[in-house]
């Protein structure tokens, strides 16, 4: 989720101008409530938020991997063919959905596979689907299935939370620490600089950056503390510069497979922001880590540490 012109972001990608910014903004105005509602009113407006933003995710996913290098082309990556991304992507699309709604639905649904046997399933058919345009590089679409599913299923369950009911806190809490960290690691990395962190990867991406984002998540773990009143302060903020960390990953393995296929952008779906992966890339593995935690845990991690 971070900035375009942040230290995740690719080189190649300018500063924005006032007009882009003012349009960022407005999104901005625009998304941050309509999520903060459905997280508040639960199912099935939560549902359907994540199911959507899952569809389009695995739309984006197949629009970039669909992509085909040429030699011969000095661009970074030739020309979207159309076809070749096209039918995998709505198949993506709709497996993904397929996948929420099997475990979201109401019984008796006429589906017995858990969720790991639907992700597998689908993450075959998937990859069979795009095999004839894409041979080895089919595999892709298959990992896009486990890449969307995974983190839309992690979302889900953590607002359920029927434990100890801190679903909505939790999600306040991931949702601001990935939104701290990016803020952070946009403001340490353009007014310190220093050393890259992977400039393979991204280039504008410094150390600096990454201790910027971690400081202001652990500034996250620390309001969260104080307002709940129950969990350890330093060990909440030890916790939240974690996961800042495991932020970050997500933030560099989206741009990763975006240099991979020569893409700046997954879509432009969002006006001033580029597509939902653009966005939420650091926020899919903050949610899957967590959601782990909790598994493991028999509850919230804001409930026991």
């Amino acid at each position: 989720m971070a900035p375009p012109n942040s230290p995740a972001a690719p080189a190649s990608q300018g500063r924005p101008g006032r007009s882009n910014l003012v349009t960022r903004i407005l999104s901005a105005l625009v998304l941050i409530p309509v999520v903060a509602v459905a997280i508040w009113a639960g199912r099935p407006w939560f549902d359907a938020l994540v199911i959507l933003f899952a569809g389009l995710m695995a739309w984006e996913w197949a629009r970039i991997a669909g992509r085909r290098r040429n030699p011969a082309d000095p661009t970074p990556a030739a020309r979207l063919t159309v076809s070749d991304w096209a039918l995998p992507g709505l198949v993506l699309a709709a497996l993904v959905v397929i996948i929420l709604l099997a475990e979201r639905a109401p019984p008796p649904l006429p589906i017995g596979l858990p969720a790991w046997g639907l992700i597998a399933i689908a993450s075959v058919l998937a990859t069979i689907v795009a095999l004839p345009a894409h041979r080895i590089r089919a595999v892709w679409f298959g990992l896009g299935i486990l890449y969307v599913s995974v983190p839309a299923l992690a979302l889900l369950w953590l607002r359920d939370d029927p434990v100890t009911g801190l679903g909505i806190e939790t999600l306040v809490w991931i949702l601001a620490l990935v939104i701290f960290t990016d803020t952070g690691a946009y403001a340490a990395g353009r007014s310190i600089g220093g050393p890259k962190l992977a400039p393979r990867i991204s280039p504008n991406k410094t150390w600096a950056g990454l201790f910027g984002g971690v400081a202001a998540a652990a500034l996250v773990g620390l309001l969260m503390a104080l307002w709940l009143d129950g969990p350890s302060i330093w060990k909440l903020m030890i916790l939240s510069g974690g996961l800042a960390v495991i932020e970050q990953m997500g933030d560099l393995f989206e741009s990763a497979f975006k240099r991979r296929f020569g893409v700046k952008d997954s879509s432009h779906i969002i006006p001033g922001h580029g597509g939902v992966l653009d966005r939420v890339d650091g926020l899919l593995t903050v949610s899957v880590a967590v959601a782990a935690l909790d598994y493991f845990g028999k509850g919230s991690v804001l409930s026991w540490l």
